[in-house]
C-alpha cells in the first residue's frame, strides 16, 4: 500500500471513531427527564435546575452610566444589574467571589462580558458588594436563582 493510500486509511479510521464517540456522547449526556413513562403518556414538563459557572467578573461604571442596555433600560451603575452572554435578559444571580465569600443578587439587563474569558461584568455597584472594585477582575461562581 502507498503512503498516500495507508494515510487515506488513517483519516478514515479516525473519522469514523470520532463519529462513533460523539454519537455515544450525545446518548449519553441527553435527558430522560421529557421521555413519557409509557408510550401513550405526555412528556412530562421539564424543569431546569439551577445553572452554576465558576471563572472571572469585571464590573463596569462611569463610562457606561446612562447608556442603553441590551433589555432596553439604561445602564445605572449604581444598580445591582449584570451582563452574560447567554442567560435569558431579566434573570437574576447570586455573584460569589470566592477569595473572600461575598455576594450579591443581580439582575442580567445587558449582553457580555466582551473580554474573552470572562463569564460577568457587574455594574460598579454590584463589584463594590463583593470586593470586586479595586481589582478589576476575581474568579466568581455565578448561579441563576429560580425566577
Amino acid at each position: 500500500m502507498t503512503l498516500i493510500g495507508r494515510l487515506t486509511t488513517v483519516v478514515i479510521v479516525a473519522g469514523v471513531a470520532v463519529l462513533t464517540l460523539a454519537s455515544a456522547t450525545t446518548r449519553a449526556t441527553r435527558s430522560t427527564s421529557d421521555a413519557p413513562s409509557s408510550p401513550g403518556d405526555p412528556p412530562l414538563p421539564h424543569v431546569a435546575a439551577p445553572q452554576t459557572e465558576f471563572g472571572l467578573a469585571s464590573w463596569y461604571g462611569d463610562f457606561h452610566h446612562g447608556l442603553e442596555t441590551a433589555n432596553g433600560e439604561r445602564f445605572d451603575q449604581w444598580a445591582l444589574t449584570a451582563a452574560h452572554r447567554t442567560v435569558p435578559l431579566g434573570t437574576h444571580l447570586e455573584v460569589t467571589n470566592v477569595a473572600n465569600g461575598r455576594r450579591v443578587h443581580v439582575r442580567v439587563n445587558d449582553r457580555g462580558p466582551m473580554v474573552r474569558g470572562r463569564i460577568v461584568d457587574l455594574s460598579r455597584a454590584a463589584a463594590a458588594r463583593i470586593g470586586a472594585v479595586d481589582a478589576g477582575v476575581v474568579r466568581v461562581r455565578v448561579r441563576q436563582l429560580e425566577r
